[in-house]
């Protein structure tokens, strides 16, 4: 039996062309990444698009288009499931509030689970920005279709 593991992440893009990511530290490991997380059992994407954002960010996002699926195999890097990954343009229902930094990996406070966001200019985002492969190919679709704008 082969194990899925559905992610689901939004890609919010601010007025000055800048795309929110987010710093994590979970249990030592420290990683890169856009917004979101793991679909859990009963909720569509969107729905849990919208609860991961509350969660993490704490402000509600409007899910605006698909960006990208998944497609090619991905390994979890905590586990044994295979990774399909769904992206969204989302953009702000209302004021973002989080304290965002200027450092990679800048967090406040002590514990296992640690969490920071930062902006990152769409003209100057690279894939080395980011950790895992699939937020990886993200980045060069960004950068393929900010080139045009």
């Amino acid at each position: 039996m082969y194990n899925f593991n559905v992610r689901v992440y939004g890609l919010l893009i601010n007025t000055e062309n800048e795309i929110l990511l987010s710093d994590e530290e979970e249990y030592g490991a420290r990683f890169s990444k856009f917004p979101g997380g793991g679909l859990e059992y009963g909720e569509g994407l969107i729905e849990a698009l919208k609860r991961e954002f509350i969660e993490e960010c704490e402000f509600e996002v409007e899910v605006t288009e698909h960006f990208y699926t998944t497609d090619f195999f991905v390994k979890s890097a905590f586990n044994d499931s295979q990774i399909i990954s769904v992206y969204y343009l989302v953009n702000p229902k209302s004021e973002i509030k989080i304290k965002c930094k200027e450092v990679v990996f800048d967090f406040d406070g002590e514990g296992d689970i640690r969490q920071a966001f930062r902006w990152r200019k769409l003209s100057e985002i690279e894939s080395n920005d980011v950790t895992f492969p699939t937020d990886k190919r993200v980045v060069e679709l960004l950068q393929e279709k900010w080139k045009r704008v």
